[in-house]
């Protein structure tokens, strides 16, 4: 078995492979199993991203149907640790962790970027209204600026981003940051 005692333990989000049309039986196969092995404290949500479209419209009535938005994935939050990683890679019908070249290397976990937009469009993550104005200031909280004082140049409240003017090398310099990455001053 691999040994991820070295992995951060963080809760992030992981996508398995499965065949195509067995989604929601790995699914349900995945949740029996977080709750028969007691791993609610390292497996936390199981989700199969899924949009609304309109259906084919051969009668006159306009029907809509649910579409896997990746069909023969299932995405999961988890703590890899080696029973975490045990309980969802030996679940019927996955086929293994997206990113894992096998032999027990462990999973990759997909980046804030790449998961938010989807637990977006699922409806599973709220994009937070951020109430400041262009001009006025805000104070970086996190990374390499935090601490600075700085000027908002313009917002972005659909993709939760705030532009904002960093002074850099005696210049004033674009930099795009989150709304959690600054606080109202």
């Amino acid at each position: 078995m691999a040994n991820f005692s070295d992995i951060n333990q963080r809760r992030l989000w992981y996508i398995v492979q499965t065949y195509s049309g067995l989604e929601n039986s790995v699914k349900a196969s995945i949740e029996r199993r977080i709750e028969s092995m007691n791993m609610e404290d390292k497996i936390f949500q199981v989700m199969i991203p899924e949009e609304i479209v309109p259906a084919d419209k051969k009668d006159k009535n306009p029907k809509e149907k649910l579409v896997k938005i990746f069909p023969g994935y299932v995405f999961i939050e988890m703590i890899v640790t080696d029973d975490s990683w045990f309980v969802v890679r030996n679940t019927p019908g996955v086929t293994g962790f997206l990113g894992s070249s096998g032999g027990g290397t462990k999973p990759v976990p997909l980046k804030p970027d790449e998961i938010n937009p989807i637990l977006k469009k699922c409806g599973m993550l709220q994009v937070q209204k951020f109430n400041v104005k262009p001009g006025q200031k805000v104070r970086i909280i996190t990374g390499n600026f935090e601490g600075q004082e700085v000027v908002v140049e313009n917002i972005d409240q659909d993709k939760g981003k705030i532009h904002v003017l960093i002074e850099m090398f005696e210049r004033q310099t674009s930099y795009e940051l989150d709304f959690t990455d600054v606080e109202v001053i």
